[in-house]
C-alpha cells in the first residue's frame, strides 16, 4: 500500500502537477489521522471491555463473599442468643435457684466462657483496598455501600475488644482465683467428673461474677444488633451487585 501511494506521488510530480500533489498529499494525511483516531478508539474501546470484564469478575467475588458472611454472621447471632440464655440460667443459679442438672449447668458456664468473635468474609473488598483498586467498581452507591459495611465491621470488632476486656476481669479473673476448673472440663470433656453446690460457693459469692455474666446479656445483645445491621446491609448489596450484573 504505501509503494503504492508513493508511485502515485512520484508520477504527480514527474507531471508538474503541484496542485494535485497537494491535495493528494493532504488526503493521505488525513487518512493517516482517521486510521490512527480508529485505533486508538479500538483500544479505548478494548481496554472498556477489559475493565468491565474485571469489574463484574470482581462483582461477582464480592456478593460470593457476601453470601458466605450472611451465613456466618446468622450462624453467630444464633451462638450468641443460645449464649444469652446460658448467662441467664447461670445468673438464676447464682441467686438460688437449685442446680438439678449439674452438667446442663456446667455447659452453661462454658458456653460463654468460650465465646468467640466474629471475623468477616470480605477477602475481595480487602484485597481491592490493601491494593488501591476500589476504583475498579464504577458504581458509586455499592461502593459506599462497601465502605459503610467495612466501617460496620470495625464496630463489631470494636464491641468484641469491649466484652474481651470485661470477660477477662469479672468472668475469667474470678474462676481461675476462686474455682478448681479441672471437675469441670472433665465433666465437659465426658470424663468422670462430680460438680457440687460447695465446689462453687466462694465464686458465686464473688460480686464480679453475677456482673460478669449480667454483662453477657449486655454486650452480647449489642454485637447481634450489629451483626443483624450487617446481615442486613449484605443483603441489601447483594441485590445491588445482582442488578449491576445483569445491567
Amino acid at each position: 500500500m504505501a509503494r503504492f501511494f508513493n508511485k502515485i506521488r512520484q508520477r504527480l510530480l514527474k507531471e508538474n502537477r503541484f496542485t494535485r500533489y497537494l491535495i493528494y498529499a493532504v488526503g493521505e494525511i488525513v487518512l493517516v489521522v482517521i486510521g490512527i483516531l480508529i485505533a486508538l478508539q479500538l483500544n479505548t474501546n478494548r481496554d472498556r471491555r477489559n475493565a468491565r470484564a474485571a469489574e463484574l469478575n470482581y462483582l461477582r467475588n464480592i456478593q460470593a463473599d457476601l453470601q458466605a458472611n450472611v451465613e456466618k454472621a446468622n450462624a453467630f447471632i444464633r451462638k450468641r442468643g443460645e449464649t444469652m440464655g446460658a448467662a441467664q440460667r447461670v445468673v438464676a443459679k447464682i441467686d438460688g435457684e437449685p442446680i438439678t442438672d449439674w452438667k446442663a449447668f456446667n455447659e452453661d458456664c462454658i458456653s460463654v466462657y468460650d465465646w468467640k468473635r466474629f471475623y468477616p468474609i470480605n477477602f475481595t473488598v480487602a484485597e481491592l483496598m490493601n491494593s488501591g483498586g476500589l476504583a475498579t467498581i464504577t458504581n458509586d452507591s455499592i461502593k459506599t455501600a462497601l465502605l459503610v459495611l467495612e466501617s460496620l465491621y470495625k464496630q463489631t470488632k470494636a464491641e468484641e475488644d469491649h466484652f474481651r476486656f470485661d470477660s477477662e476481669e469479672i468472668i475469667y479473673k474470678p474462676a481461675y482465683e476462686r474455682m478448681d476448673l479441672g471437675p469441670m472440663l472433665d465433666l465437659h470433656m465426658k470424663k468422670d467428673g462430680e460438680l457440687r453446690r460447695a465446689d462453687f460457693d466462694a465464686y458465686f459469692a464473688d460480686v464480679r461474677v453475677k456482673n460478669g455474666f449480667l454483662m453477657v446479656l449486655v454486650e452480647f445483645s449489642t454485637m447481634n444488633a450489629q451483626l443483624e445491621e450487617v446481615v442486613a446491609l449484605s443483603e441489601r448489596l447483594h441485590g445491588m451487585i445482582d442488578r449491576e450484573l445483569k445491567r
